[in-house]
């Protein structure tokens, strides 16, 4: 049987920000009607990048576009999507107050929306993808598996020949991710439509996908047909040599049952409905533990459970041998410092300045005679912050707005350095920063540690984990699968651990303390 013409094709792609950030560099693809195509790639790798210019997102520096044998250049993703390119992102961008029709036929306009015509296009979907919904149901009162098919709906309705799932099955629980699956296997064999499918999970791509592209570093590493490819030679593509400029710190043995020493840290069934299965955990003082995994797979969650801002939390949590009350508040005055992922909505202010931001969690601490805040002893932290963090700035008066990424993160942990804080939880402490302040973030962690300070870090960059922690716990589906010492690992063993390799007779041992008691 003939191979199929590519629909979309990108030719010598490159992408380079107003900040000198390349992010793509000379990027080719090919991708053809009837198959899936697997793009995969650690954070940071470029295919957020390469997915907007797909998407008309972004315009291409250097390259070219060509869609169905001619060359286009896209200046909107409606543009993209009147020419049949559809894109059903990751944070799924649906309205949660209208109804899934609504939703679907967003962009349809006219008083017709609501005709018994449109009702009739929905139950033609419906037919087509083996998948019903109650068209007039509020999307808000929709599962996380729902929605993401009122989302493929959405593209579907759009006539569009290619489609884009950008982590489709990141948020899902298993049973959720079949629906995505079978309505994968629709769109490509049945309909024969062009899917590209990003995914961090090895499994569901060697399951799903035709061919494969990985990208490292905004450069293809590996371009091949799924058949000819296994778990381990796509993990070792992804891995690359990234960051191997920092030695493995030398190993803090973990506490061990019996001790004098009481933990810094003790989790007991923490556990949170729908998101976090069981966990049970000690971490000593001075120990660095990492949670590995994808998104999806429980690590953050934990994180919030500790923290409690996740209020539906159950399970006890002792810091220092002294249970935690049920609260932020109770946390912060216990000694606990979160340094969210998302530090634009969670960590910062980005509207004041690094002083500002800085002194927030301990304003009782910096206040002159009569209770009134010093602004002098506040911008004296800014400097000391400044000169401990290596933060490239001119001035504690400048913007957070104004800084780098990296730099901005490193405010987010300085939030937190000038409190009493005995265990810092970290959430993807270095995404979205260049190798530089990588280093100095990671080499923080260190320090924090030499202090007798306790870290729980998230990090996808495996390495990053092997390179700083004692222990790594590695997450899957929102429970503990395996433990590892992280001088008796590797980023090629966590990367198959949490890509869900490995089964049976060749599953990891999860120590029996890891989940909530249970062999």
């Amino acid at each position: 049987m003939q191979a199929q013409r590519p629909i979309m094709q990108l030719q010598g792609v490159e992408k380079t920000f107003a900040n000198g950030t390349k992010a793509l560099r000379g990027v080719t693809l090919e991708i053809a009607p009837g198959r899936v195509h697997g793009l995969l790639g650690a954070n940071g790798a470029g295919k957020s990048t390469l997915i907007k210019i797909l998407s008309g997102a972004y315009g291409a520096s250097k390259g070219e576009i060509i869609w169905r044998g001619e060359s286009v250049r896209w200046d909107s993703p409606k543009a993209a999507n009147q020419m049949g390119v559809a894109t059903v992102h990751q944070h799924i961008p649906l309205v949660p107050t209208l109804s899934i029709l609504e939703n679907i036929f967003l962009d349809d306009k006219g008083l017709w929306r609501r005709s018994s015509t449109l009702r009739t296009r929905f139950d033609q979907l419906c037919q087509r993808m083996g998948y019903w919904l109650n068209p007039d149901s509020t999307v808000n009162d929709l599962s996380i598996g729902q929605r993401q098919m009122v989302a493929i709906f959405q593209a579907l309705g759009t006539g569009a020949e290619l489609i884009v799932l950008d982590e489709p099955t990141a948020s899902l629980a298993l049973d959720e991710r079949d629906l995505v699956y079978s309505a994968v296997r629709q769109l490509s064999k049945v309909e024969g439509k062009a899917v590209l499918f990003v995914s961090h999970f090895l499994d569901e791509v060697m399951a799903l996908t035709d061919e494969v592209t990985v990208l490292r570093d905004g450069v293809v590493v590996m371009s091949a047909q799924t058949n000819d490819l296994n778990e381990g030679l796509i993990a070792e593509a992804i891995v690359g040599k990234q960051v191997a400029a920092l030695e493995n710190r030398p190993r803090r043995q973990a506490p061990q049952r019996g001790s004098a020493e009481v933990p810094r840290l003790t989790l007991k069934n923490l556990a949170s409905p729908g998101s976090l299965q069981p966990l049970s955990l000690e971490v000593a003082p001075g120990e660095v533990v990492g949670l590995a995994g994808l998104l999806g797979s429980g690590r953050s969650e934990v994180l919030h459970a500790i923290y409690r801002s996740d209020t539906y939390a159950t399970g006890e949590v002792l810091l220092d041998g002294k249970p935690l009350g049920r609260s932020t508040g109770a946390a912060v005055a216990a000694g606990i410092g979160l340094v969210p992922e998302d530090r634009n909505r969670q960590g910062i202010i980005p509207d004041f300045e690094i002083w500002r931001n800085i002194t927030l969690p301990a304003l009782d601490e910096i206040t002159a005679f009569g209770g009134v805040l010093s602004q002098k002893l506040e911008r004296a932290r800014g400097w000391s912050a400044i000169r401990a963090l290596s933060i490239k700035a001119s001035s504690p008066d400048i913007l957070v707005t104004d800084l780098s990424g990296g730099n901005a993160q490193k405010v987010t942990i300085a939030h937190w350095f000038f409190s009493d804080v005995k265990l810092f939880l970290l959430d993807e402490p270095t995404a979205g920063i260049d190798i530089g302040a990588k280093a100095d973030i990671l080499q923080l962690v260190r320090h924090l540690a030499d202090e007798g300070r306790s870290v729980l870090i998230v990090s996808s960059e495996f390495e990053e984990l092997l390179a700083v922690c004692d222990r790594i716990l590695v997450m899957r589906d929102g429970r503990c699968i395996a433990e590892r010492f992280a001088d008796e690992t590797s980023e090629h063993e966590l990367l198959l651990l949490a890509g869900g390799h490995g089964g049976g007779d060749s599953a990891p041992k999860v120590p029996h303390e890891l989940n909530g008691g249970r062999a």
